[in-house]
């Protein structure tokens, strides 16, 4: 089998584990056969309870596949907290997915591009039939700049299947020219050096999602601004901008010290 991926920017103990596990050979000499994921977290599934089917892409966050998927995480410090992350050392097989995907998409751009309009449509279509709403989230776990990439194609589907584009961001300055079609959350990070872009987006009246350490923590209000509950569900298109959609960690974000986590 030939792989069929440049690997030369991917960090050498990642390419050393791909090379040595028949399986993850066969992944990388071989396009996705899927990219978009429906309901496959715990908190898409709840949007189910409000009539909303939501299918979310899961790339590679941060420079895990050798560039930078989040231009500004090495300033918010959230590479650690990640929802990717699952610990030092080799990587498990759903990160190799999101890697494959990853590198599918920066190697094959026309290729990829079909092939995620296309399961759009189909998400859209089914949406349509079974009657619920249709969400999709690019960037389940990267900040990419879609307006910049695929921004007609967003347009057509909002109009003519009315999906419901929506992501979290931490690049403020981002100019979504119709927020209909796509609706960003701005990130919070608490680092100190991030400060600036939160200043930003709050001048901008953005919607703000701040992950809390604990449930008990959460205020009423946070740096001047009510605060809601964004646990009940991942479906922050339906609440208004310039408030806080509370968040609280889970997992090894529980132990974050990095200012990333509030409390």
């Amino acid at each position: 089998m030939t792989i069929i991926y440049d690997l030369s920017k991917v960090p050498a103990e990642v390419v050393e584990q791909i090379h040595a596990s028949p399986k993850y050979t066969k992944w990388f000499s071989e396009f996705p056969t899927k990219l978009l994921g429906v309901s496959s977290d715990a908190k898409t599934v709840k949007g189910e309870l409000y009539g909303v089917l939501t299918a979310i892409l899961y790339l590679s966050p941060a420079k895990k596949s050798g560039v930078n998927m989040c231009a500004m995480s090495h300033i918010a410090m959230c590479e650690e907290p990640c929802l990717d992350e699952a610990g030092r050392g080799a990587m498990n097989s759903t990160q190799m997915s999101r890697l494959r995907k990853t590198l599918f998409m920066l190697q094959y751009w026309d290729k990829f591009r079909d092939m995620l309009l296309h399961e759009v449509h189909l998400h859209a279509k089914y949406c349509r039939k079974r009657g619920y709403k249709c969400a999709v989230r690019l960037n389940g776990t990267s900040d990419v700049r879609w307006e910049l990439k695929i921004w007609d194609d967003m347009v057509f589907f909002s109009r003519m299947y009315e999906v419901y584009f929506y992501d979290y961001t931490k690049i403020p300055n981002r100019l979504v020219p119709d927020s209909s079609v796509y609706d960003l959350t701005f990130s919070y990070s608490g680092v100190e050096k991030y400060q600036p872009y939160v200043d930003t987006a709050r001048a901008m009246g953005m919607r703000l999602a701040v992950v809390f350490r604990y449930r008990t923590q959460i205020p009423k209000s946070f740096l001047g601004m009510d605060v809601v509950d964004g646990d009940d569900s991942d479906l922050r298109f339906l609440e208004p901008q310039g408030v806080v959609c509370a968040l609280y960690a889970k997992g090894r974000a529980v132990r974050d010290r990095s200012g990333f986590v509030v409390g």
